[in-house]
């Protein structure tokens, strides 16, 4: 591999533009950067939580999940390419059915928290469905492929389901919401 990124600093985003993967360069604070800023916090998180967890049960996918999300942030990057699609979208669904059959059915509104894997799973939904709000705002005027914004839906769905493998996986007890009366 060649150095890529010789030099981290290169000044040409002092003036509040930032480059694209073609050549371009668009505000930072274009619905652009903000979806690929968020989509990068997202993989932040996922880093972090995969420090968390303390079992294999979620990791590789996790692992799998952040490379996928490095493919998502390089399509943004690269208006005009696809990058993520039904194949990824399989890989989260195929997932959600295999871990979620494993659970106990789901009877309450669960709280974030329990652990610090749970809560930083449970963080890394939010932000995902985060994401997915940006992506929507870029495709309201810039349509493209709509196989991120079908990815980060499933994946905030599949990160709920690892949320509670996580619970059970390590002896946690998931944090049932009790309505006000009931507190």
């Amino acid at each position: 591999m060649s150095n890529r990124l010789s030099k981290i600093y290169t000044k040409t985003g002092d003036d509040g533009t930032t480059g694209l993967g073609d050549g371009s360069r668009i505000s930072k604070l274009s619905p652009r950067v903000e979806a690929m800023g968020t989509v990068d916090e997202l993989n932040c998180v996922l880093g972090q939580l995969i420090a968390w967890v303390q079992t294999d049960s979620v990791k590789p996918q996790l692992t799998r999940i952040q490379h996928e999300l490095f493919d998502l942030g390089a399509e943004l990057c690269i208006p005009g390419s696809n990058q993520i699609g039904d194949a990824q979208i399989n890989h989260l669904e195929q997932d959600l059915d295999t871990i979620n059959d494993t659970l106990p059915p789901l009877k309450e509104f669960i709280l974030p928290g329990g652990s610090h894997a749970v809560a930083t799973c449970h963080l890394a939904r939010a932000v995902c469905r985060r994401a997915e709000r940006r992506l929507l705002s870029l495709t309201e005027i810039e349509p493209g492929n709509s196989g991120p914004i079908r990815y980060l839906n499933r994946l905030s769905d599949l990160l709920f389901v690892f949320a509670r493998e996580i619970s059970r996986s390590e002896g946690v007890p998931e944090v049932y919401w009790q309505s006000e009366i009931s507190r």
